[in-house]
């Protein structure tokens, strides 16, 4: 039967690129050369921790790293923006999480879209993924094109599809 999988997934060199050339243009910025701006990337726990010494700086820098992401053609959706800066001596600091994966609640939405969507299908939740599989790939593909119309709050990748 064909199947493929449904993940969210992210190039971590095209990342550390982004930043690298996010890094760049902080040095040249004329408006934040006094600011003690500062833009690390932690590979293993994918997090990007910014500094600045003032609010409307680190605002500055969030704006520089969400440009140049879009600019290495990587969805801004994958930063997590929830989180608050916070005072640490004279420096205001934020961690930004980059998403990897499928959680439980954003995989039920798209098996329930599914299901909505087309009763000949069936998927599964496996881990940080979803497995659709049909008798036709017709419908996988429908339902492919289907997927990229939907707003689903993380981009979606297809992987492993099989006929």
């Amino acid at each position: 039967m064909p199947s493929f999988d449904i993940v969210n997934k992210m190039d971590l060199q095209l990342v550390d690129n982004a930043v690298n050339t996010a890094k760049k243009e902080l040095l040249n910025r004329y408006d934040l050369k006094d600011e003690l701006c500062s833009i690390e990337l932690d590979k293993k726990a994918k997090l990007l921790k910014l500094e600045a010494k003032q609010e409307m700086a680190l605002t500055t820098l969030i704006d520089i790293v969400l440009g140049k992401f879009s600019k290495q053609n990587l969805d801004v959706r994958l930063i997590d923006l929830s989180s608050e800066p916070r005072p640490s001596g004279r420096l205001v600091l934020q961690d930004l999480k980059i998403k990897e994966g499928l959680d439980k609640e954003t995989a039920k939405k798209i098996v329930t879209h599914i299901k909505g969507y087309n009763n000949k299908l069936q998927a599964a939740i496996n881990d940080d993924q979803v497995r659709v599989t049909g008798k036709k790939i017709d419908d996988l593909q429908d339902l492919m094109s289907n997927l990229r119309g939907q707003d689903f709050e993380v981009p979606l990748q297809f992987e492993n599809f099989r006929s």
